[in-house]
């Protein structure tokens, strides 16, 4: 194991809860990184430790990943591209870890083509207001008013809210038993790692290290 082993101090992981966080723990594994205290269900714990490599590790809410890491009090995070692209915050994007695949796309029903065609001033309903609005605005230079929902954003058209949506899809086959389909694809997304900045320079050598080994074993 190269540069991941430290005596001053520890490395801080925030990691998305669910999936995400399940399958970075099985990635790390690989790499003879675990923490055991983290398979204990019944744990209230916050925040587990393994002592010999001196890693710490917590579960946070996809989009508070990004903000734990830009303020340094996670060293490093794993969440969405969409987490990422939406919450803007100063971090490294470092790796792409290649799983929880999935594309961010403009959907809606066929007829809508048009309103995207002729870049006329539309309603888009998105969870993703920031993902939205520069796509629209800096990428398609398009006028639109983009609503923030935060529910079934598939409502939206069937309702007469919006004109589209801007949203992830992994199958299609919500947008399809409704009536809707991908329009536009705005760009392809899964996990990454990010990295604090100024973590980025102190402990430059373990984290690259790390980054070093995850690569190897993402290719195996």
């Amino acid at each position: 194991m190269r540069g991941i082993m430290s005596t001053d101090g520890y490395l801080t992981f925030a990691l998305g809860k669910g999936r995400l966080a399940k399958k970075t723990l099985e990635l790390f594994e690989t790499l003879g990184i675990t923490c055991e205290e983290m398979k204990d269900k019944d744990s209230r714990k916050l925040i587990f430790v393994n002592e010999d490599l001196k890693l710490r590790f917590f579960l946070a809410k996809g989009p508070d990943v990004p903000t734990y890491v830009e303020y340094g009090a996670a060293d490093i995070g794993v969440a969405g591209k969409d987490t990422i692209m939406e919450e803007n915050r100063r971090v490294y994007e470092v790796l792409d870890f290649g799983f929880g695949k999935c594309r961010m796309c403009v959907c809606g029903p066929e007829h809508a083509k048009d309103l995207l065609k002729h870049h006329e001033r539309i309603r888009v309903a998105s969870k993703y207001p920031n993902i939205a609005k520069d796509y629209f605005y800096n990428q398609k230079h398009q006028t639109v008013d983009i609503i923030k929902l935060n529910g079934s954003v598939e409502l939206g058209p069937l309702v007469g809210l919006s004109d589209v949506i801007v949203d992830i899809v992994e199958t299609g086959s919500t947008l399809h038993e409704n009536g809707l389909a991908v329009l536009e694809e705005i760009c392809p997304l899964s996990a990454r790692m990010i990295v604090n900045q100024v973590s980025m320079q102190m402990e430059k050598e373990r984290i690259t290290g790390l980054i070093t080994n995850l690569k190897e074993a993402l290719q195996k």
